[in-house]
């Protein structure tokens, strides 16, 4: 009987990379889930000797532009080299007949991903001050990469930006909405409505947050992952989602997203705009349209997730909660755009 985590065949894997990489993991493998179900899967592969990191699509139902694993691999490996930290890139299969879907081999970096306050507090005040600290400079840093310098200039298109967002989330909501959302509509008009001028084109990362970084032993960001949505555009959407992320994290009841910004000694939303203020050089007193978008793009995200869900192809434990949030949300997005 086949101990392999959902998702993966580690024979089938195997005999794919002893003809295309036979260098990089040699013997029968191993595999286990590290994260699973909420964006695309990720497992720690071993031949016993030496453990890498593959990453494929999440199964079932997949959104369209979504989860595209050869963008992915691009942005990790064009930032090898530069200030923003990065796993090393192996391999990229895009043959969707060896696993099942695309996948791409990387790094393991070690490093915590700290997804909760429990987890973050017992550092103490002063090393979550730093840690957060540097989770917004790092943000700065990406920001500041020039992507024609790391041959990322044709990665995304800077014109139109802000109003292709507000399309492709309405599209990526029609395509997985399985129920009556109060407030989605009048979300999506007021974003129509509200589109101001991008402030700048730069790489973004798409859904930055802690739990999307992994933090050394000495309380440095050792690496940045999850870039399945990173591409060229207005770097105020990351800093927006970033804030909508560490505001739903302070709610009541159970949370279905990382809840580190609770912990004594994390950056206040307002420290948190002051310090990548400060870094990047940038204005943020027009971040109203920006963090409706944020709450418009998170709320489809965990409809998206609470689809599959339903259709039982998640992996892992907790999603459960995802779908309770999606209301609130996009009533909270209104909110932000009528202030």
């Amino acid at each position: 009987m086949s101990t392999d985590p959902a998702g993966l065949d580690t024979t089938l894997l195997r005999s794919y990379l002893q003809t295309a990489a036979p260098h990089l993991l040699a013997g029968p493998l191993t595999a286990r889930l590290i994260s699973g179900g909420r964006s695309n899967l990720t497992y720690g592969v071993s031949d016993g000797t030496r453990e890498l990191v593959l990453r494929r699509p999440p199964l079932g139902h997949v959104l369209k532009t979504a989860h595209d694993m050869a963008r992915e691999h691009r942005v990790i490996t064009a930032l090898a080299g530069t200030e923003v930290p990065v796993p090393r890139t192996y391999l990229l299969c895009a043959d969707t007949e060896i696993i099942g879907a695309p996948f791409y081999i990387m790094e393991l970096v070690e490093g915590t991903p700290f997804r909760t306050a429990e987890e973050l507090a017992p550092l103490g005040e002063d090393r979550v001050r730093a840690i957060s600290e540097r989770m917004v400079d790092t943000l700065a840093t990406l920001h500041s990469v020039e992507p024609a310098a790391v041959g990322l200039e044709d990665f995304g298109r800077a014109e139109g930006f802000l109003e292709r967002q507000v399309r492709r989330w309405q599209t990526q909501l029609d395509a997985s909405r399985s129920r009556a959302l109060e407030g989605a509509d009048e979300l999506h008009r007021l974003l129509v409505e509200h589109l101001p001028a991008t402030s700048g084109s730069t790489i973004v990362h798409g859904d930055y947050r802690l739990d999307n970084v992994l933090i050394d032993e000495h309380d440095r960001v050792a690496a940045v992952l999850d870039w399945e949505m990173a591409t060229l555009g207005d770097p105020l959407t990351d800093v927006a989602l970033l804030m909508v992320y560490q505001q739903l994290a302070r709610r009541d009841g159970p949370v279905p997203v990382s809840t580190v910004s609770r912990a004594p000694g994390f950056l206040g939303d307002d420290q948190v705009l002051s310090r990548y203020a400060d870094a990047s050089g940038r204005n943020l007193s027009g971040m109203a349209f920006h963090l409706g978008l944020a709450h418009f793009k998170l709320a489809v995200i965990l409809e998206g997730i609470h689809f599959r869900f339903l259709q039982g192809q998640t992996v892992g434990e907790g999603f459960s909660v995802f779908g309770d949030a999606v209301e609130p949300l996009l009533h909270e997005g209104i909110s932000a755009l009528r202030r």
